[in-house]
């Protein structure tokens, strides 16, 4: 009883230890993400460069500094946020 305990559990350690470093090259580094279907990085750059345009970062740097915004206003940050996550964890400008 006393082996098979020991293999069960270096049987969970090993598996546990392999998913903390074992992906792309062992370093730690999960990889790029892959995007949403219909998503492309040119346009989720491109969504980007729009929203860059009405002034969103702008709305995102008020929102992190705990200021107020319109409800229009939060759904472009968040917009803005959730392409940029897109865009950066797929690699896209690498």
């Amino acid at each position: 009883m006393r082996g098979t305990l020991a293999v069960v559990l270096v049987t969970v350690l090993t598996g546990a230890l392999q998913g903390c470093g074992g992906a792309a090259g062992g370093n730690g580094d999960p990889g790029a993400r892959p995007l949403p279907p219909g998503q492309s990085c040119g346009s989720i750059r491109n969504e980007l460069n729009r929203l860059d345009s009405q002034g969103v970062p702008a709305q995102v740097e008020r929102a992190s500094n705990g200021g107020k915004l319109s409800a229009g206003q939060r759904a472009n940050v968040d917009r803005y946020n959730d392409l940029l996550n897109q865009y950066l964890g797929a690699r896209c400008h690498v």
